[in-house]
């Protein structure tokens, strides 16, 4: 559904992107990353077709950004990250509104502008001045003027940005619903939120490609790559526990802390998966007591922070 190859752009000689490529096949959600001033707006204002490309190509639903850019904006939804409304008008007007700018036939404006505010949870707010709304209410008719023309892609840009916790779960759970009939764009820095939502992940860095993934694959990925930290919690002996896990980890990568004389907890450091079994059969073979071990795995923020550190140093 969306094909970019090869996007090259420059500001004032500054490289914005270089050599972006990536695919979005219909109906994928996907989460595309990066720290401020990585390439991603660029990315977006290109596929939207409100910037062209210094070199490469991109091309939605087969149509060329650049050469057939109306024939793609018929099929994008786009979504910036300050929400292009106008506060005076009213929610049905402004979509009135935006169906007209979108060429959309009167015979079926009522019925597009009627399914926008039903999916967008407007129904209620339809004859409401959209300046009197709550920040999580005018990103919602946001949502609506993105698809109120029926499009197949929406490229949404920071869709929760400001938004508080309850008005962002919100906003999430409404971009999941679209995802099940729409392939989608989506940008974010609320990682959490692209983990629940997002099949696949992009990441760029200084307008380069560094990961391209599921979520899911990126953390065991980054698990193969550095050391996890295991909890364990163990009743008995302080100094045979010591001595348990010196055997093991050579005296050192660890620490303890103890809430009674009989009752600790282990922090360790390991980097092979055997270690956690090797660790294990030393506790329970120190006849202690083994009350629970966990691994913390990596995350798709820990993978973030990796791939990007460049940028924040």
């Amino acid at each position: 559904m969306i094909e970019v190859d090869g996007l090259c752009k420059s500001y004032g000689g500054q490289p914005a992107l270089t050599d972006v490529s990536f695919s979005v096949p219909r109906g994928q959600v996907l989460g595309f990353l990066g720290p401020n001033g990585a390439g991603k707006s660029t990315t977006m204002r290109i596929l939207t077709g409100y910037l062209g490309a210094d070199q490469g190509r991109a091309s939605i639903a087969g149509y060329d950004v650049q050469t057939q850019s109306r024939e793609v904006r018929r099929r994008v939804g786009y979504l910036p990250e300050l929400a292009p409304l106008y506060a005076e008008m009213r929610v049905e007007a402004f979509l009135e509104f935006v169906c007209r700018l979108r060429a959309v036939p009167t015979a079926r404006r009522r019925g597009r502008i009627d399914h926008a505010i039903e999916v967008c949870g407007l129904s209620e707010r339809r004859h409401q001045i959209i300046g009197r709304l709550s920040k999580g209410l005018r990103q919602r008719v946001g949502l609506a003027q993105a698809v109120v023309h029926d499009p197949q892609v929406l490229i949404l840009d920071e869709p929760t940005a400001g938004l508080d916790p309850a008005q962002t779960r919100e906003t999430r759970d409404l971009i999941a619903e679209l995802g099940h009939t729409h392939t989608i764009i989506l940008s974010s820095h609320i990682l959490s939120e692209v983990s629940a939502t997002c099949q696949r992940v992009v990441i760029i860095n200084r307008g380069r490609i560094v990961a391209d993934d599921t979520p899911a694959n990126l953390s065991q990925g980054l698990a193969g790559r550095r050391q996890q930290e295991l909890e364990i919690l163990v009743q008995g002996s302080l100094t045979q526990l010591r001595d348990a896990l010196d055997g093991v980890l050579g005296g050192g990568g660890y620490r303890i802390e103890s809430t009674s004389p009989d009752e600790h907890r282990v922090l360790a450091e390991v980097e092979r998966p055997e270690t956690q079994d090797q660790l294990t059969q030393a506790i329970l073979g120190a006849h202690l007591r083994l009350r629970g071990l966990s691994l913390g795995a990596p995350t798709l923020e820990d993978v973030y922070l990796e791939l990007t550190h460049e940028e924040r140093s």
